[in-house]
């Protein structure tokens, strides 16, 4: 019997599956169709991909396979650099509607901010951008809008002249990469953090601080990493093109890590990560 996720609520009252099935690094073709379709199978009714994924076609696909009705998921999808501003996002959007063969969205992130190492007017170039997001949304093309991988300083540009508020912000966070200066921003401002690689693009699964509180539990470590993201309020999206791993990150919901372990696996130092910084990446 397939898992039910419980949900968060963001900040305009639409719900969220708290775990989130990831598409990041899975090729387009079987392996993306597949993965999706044990995902589905599996319980997950919330699934994140990008337009620089590569893959959108294939998870469209497989979403119209699933037979799911469309209500019941949770379709994410991501802007590329290089279709920053105004007319150019909406006309991305629109490509990317036409590959996942949807009719709405239910959130559309921008992928990375434009930065200052790149562009002398990198304020406004994120401000157009969001402008195209806001008329999307009030359209009622998209049920929530957000962004991924902004520090507190791309957001505090953004509301100068955001008339709707991002819903989410979706950043690298696993353990020993806890982000807290912009976590706590977006805490601040009921923006809720999504957890892309929380498992720290795999290098979490052999730490041995790690190995030893999944042990105590009968859990992976894949499973303490994402049960730890849930517990301090993030969405974890593990990511896995292995049918039983994906079974496996799904199973987190019938256990709680003590304060003291959560307080051990917060205090861990960097372990590992993609190493990329939104404000000197230059693609």
């Amino acid at each position: 019997m397939p898992t039910t996720i419980p949900t968060y609520t963001l900040s305009n009252g639409v719900t969220i599956p708290q775990i989130g099935f990831g598409t990041w690094q899975t090729p387009d073709g079987d392996t993306a169709l597949n993965s999706v379709k044990t995902a589905l199978q599996a319980g997950y009714r919330h699934i994140d991909t990008a337009a620089a994924y590569g893959n959108e076609v294939s998870i469209g696909q497989a979403i119209a396979d699933s037979g799911i009705d469309r209500s019941e998921l949770f379709i994410t999808t991501k802007l590329w650099n290089t279709e920053r501003g105004y007319d150019k996002t909406l006309n991305a959007f629109e490509q990317s509607m036409r590959k996942l063969e949807l009719d709405y969205l239910d959130l559309y992130l921008i992928h990375w901010p434009a930065n200052a190492k790149q562009f002398s007017d990198w304020e406004t170039i994120n401000a157009e951008t969001w402008r195209a997001f806001e008329k999307l949304y009030n359209d009622d093309r998209i049920k929530a809008i957000g962004v991924s991988n902004f520090l507190p300083h791309h957001l505090d540009a953004l509301a100068k002249t955001a008339t709707v508020a991002p819903m989410v912000n979706q950043i690298e966070y696993h353990p020993g990469q806890l982000q807290t200066e912009t976590v706590d921003y977006c805490t601040a401002h009921d923006i809720l953090v999504q957890a892309w690689s929380p498992l720290g693009t795999g290098k979490m699964l052999g730490d041995e601080t790690l190995t030893g509180i999944a042990a105590n539990y009968g859990k992976s470590v894949a499973q303490v990493c994402i049960r730890w993201c849930l517990q301090n309020g993030t969405l974890p999206l593990p990511k896995s093109v292995t049918p039983e791993r994906i079974r496996e990150n799904l199973d987190v919901l019938d256990f709680t890590l003590t304060d003291a372990d959560m307080q051990t696996i917060n205090q861990l130092p960097y372990i590992g990560g993609s190493g990329l910084n939104p404000d000197t990446v230059t693609f």
